[in-house]
C-alpha cells in the first residue's frame, strides 16, 4: 500500500493491567511511509501525512484515492459524519495534476437555500435585493482547480439541474447575467446521506446522482477500523498536549482499551473531541478515560446496531462529572484503597495527596483502608 503513514503502535491486548502506555513524540512519529509507483509519489506521501492508520479498511480507501487522483473524474465520497471526508478530498487534490491550483470548498448544508445558487455560480450587482456588488461563485473560483462540495445531498431540487449542467458542460451563468462562463473544474462531492435512497424517494435527481457517482469512495466508520484507534489517540494527544502545553506521557491500558472498544457514533471527530477533554482532565502526565461510565462496551458484531445499553447514546457529561466518575471507578476497583501499588492513586497515575485533594474537592467520601 502506498503512502500510508504507518505508526509503530501496539494493540491494547499487549499491555497488562499494571502497565502504562508511554507517549513520546519520537515514538509517535517513528513510523515509515511506503512509496508507490504513482508518478509524484513524494506528493502522495505528503498528502497522506494527516491520514492516520494502516488498517485494511483505510488502506483500501487510499488505494482508490491513488487510482482516481490522476484523472479529472468526479468523485463522490460517502460516509458517516466525522469519518474524514474532507481529508480524503484534500488528499485527492494534493496528488492530482491540479495540485498547483486552488482547492475551493463549500458546505452546502451551511448555506441558506436562497443564497446557495449565488455561492455556487456568483451574481451580478443588482441581481436581487441586497446584491450591492458583483460576486464570484465557487465554480469560477475553482477554475483549473478542484471544487469540494460537502453535504451535496442538501442541494435543493430546484438547483440540481443547474449543478448537473455545469458538471456536464462546464458552463454556467451568474445570477442576473446572460453571459455564459466556461470553466475547467474537477468536482469532488461528499455526503453522509443515502443518495440512492433519495433518488428512489424522488428527493434527488437520478441524472445528477449518476453524474456525481462516477467514482464512489465509501469511508469506513471508526468502529470498522479499530486497529487505527491507538495511533489516532496518540496523534490527537500529541496535538492537544502541545496546544495546551500539557506534558502527557502515558495512556493507561484501561483507557486505551475503552477507546478501542467504544462504538464511536461520531467517528473520528468524536474521538478527537474526547481526547481533547481527556488532555484537559489529565494530571501527572497520565491520560484519563473521558468516556461516560454508563457506556456499555462490547465486542463489535456485524448484526449489532448499537453498543449502548439503550438505543439512545448517553447524554454528554460535564468535565467535573467525568473526573468524578473516573476516580470513583478506580476507587471501586481498588476496594477503596488509596495508597500502595494496587491502590486507586497508582491506577490513576496520581500521588496519594493529589488524589485525596481531588476526592475532597469532588465530594467523594467513604471509609477507606490503606491510608
Amino acid at each position: 500500500m502506498g503512502a500510508v503513514k504507518e505508526f509503530r503502535t501496539h494493540g491494547t491486548e499487549e499491555f497488562h493491567d499494571n502497565e502504562l502506555r508511554p507517549i513520546t513524540s519520537a515514538r509517535l512519529f517513528s513510523g515509515h511511509s511506503e512509496t508507490t509507483a504513482y508518478p509524484g509519489g513524494d506528493q502522495a506521501e505528503r498528502a497522506f501525512e494527516e491520514i492516520i492508520g494502516n488498517s485494511p479498511a483505510l488502506e483500501s480507501v487510499l488505494e482508490q484515492v491513488e487510482r482516481v487522483a490522476s484523472t479529472d473524474s468526479t468523485v463522490l465520497i460517502q460516509g458517516e459524519t466525522g469519518t474524514g471526508k474532507e481529508l480524503i478530498a484534500r488528499a485527492i487534490h494534493n496528488i492530482s495534476p491540479r495540485r498547483g491550483r486552488a482547492l475551493i470548498k463549500l458546505n452546502c448544508a451551511a448555506i441558506p437555500l436562497d443564497l446557495l445558487e449565488s455561492e455556487l455560480f456568483g451574481h451580478e450587482k443588482g441581481a436581487f435585493t441586497g446584491a450591492i456588488a458583483q460576486k464570484i461563485g465557487r465554480f469560477e473560483m475553482a477554475d483549473k482547480g478542484t471544487l469540494f462540495l460537502d453535504e451535496v445531498g442538501d442541494i435543493p431540487p430546484a438547483l440540481q439541474p443547474k449543478l448537473l449542467r455545469v458538471l456536464q458542460e462546464q458552463q454556467f451563468e451568474r445570477l442576473g447575467s446572460g453571459r455564459t462562463h466556461q470553466v475547467d473544474v474537477r468536482l469532488i462531492a461528499a455526503t453522509n446521506r443515502d443518495l440512492a435512497g433519495m433518488v428512489a424517494q424522488k428527493e434527488f435527481r437520478s441524472d445528477l446522482y449518476y453524474r456525481l457517482n462516477v467514482f464512489p469512495i465509501s469511508l469506513p466508520p471508526l468502529r470498522e477500523r479499530r486497529k487505527d484507534i491507538p495511533a489516532l489517540v496518540e496523534h490527537f494527544v500529541e496535538i492537544f498536549s502541545r496546544r495546551m502545553r500539557r506534558d502527557i506521557r502515558y495512556v493507561p491500558p484501561e483507557t486505551m482499551a475503552a477507546f478501542s472498544s467504544y462504538h464511536w457514533p461520531g467517528n473520528i471527530r468524536e474521538l478527537q473531541n474526547l481526547v481533547e477533554r481527556a488532555v484537559i482532565l489529565a494530571q501527572d502526565g497520565v491520560l484519563p478515560n473521558p468516556l461516560p461510565t454508563s457506556v456499555v462496551f462490547m465486542a463489535p458484531s456485524p448484526s449489532a446496531g448499537t453498543m449502548f445499553a439503550n438505543a439512545e447514546p448517553p447524554e454528554p457529561m460535564t468535565l467535573r462529572d467525568s473526573e468524578r466518575a473516573l476516580i470513583l471507578r478506580a476507587l471501586q476497583k481498588s476496594g477503596w484503597r488509596i495508597a500502595g501499588h494496587k491502590g486507586a492513586a497508582a491506577k490513576l497515575g496520581l500521588n496519594r495527596s493529589t488524589l485525596q485533594f481531588r476526592m475532597k474537592k469532588l465530594g467523594i467520601e467513604r471509609t477507606i483502608s490503606g491510608g
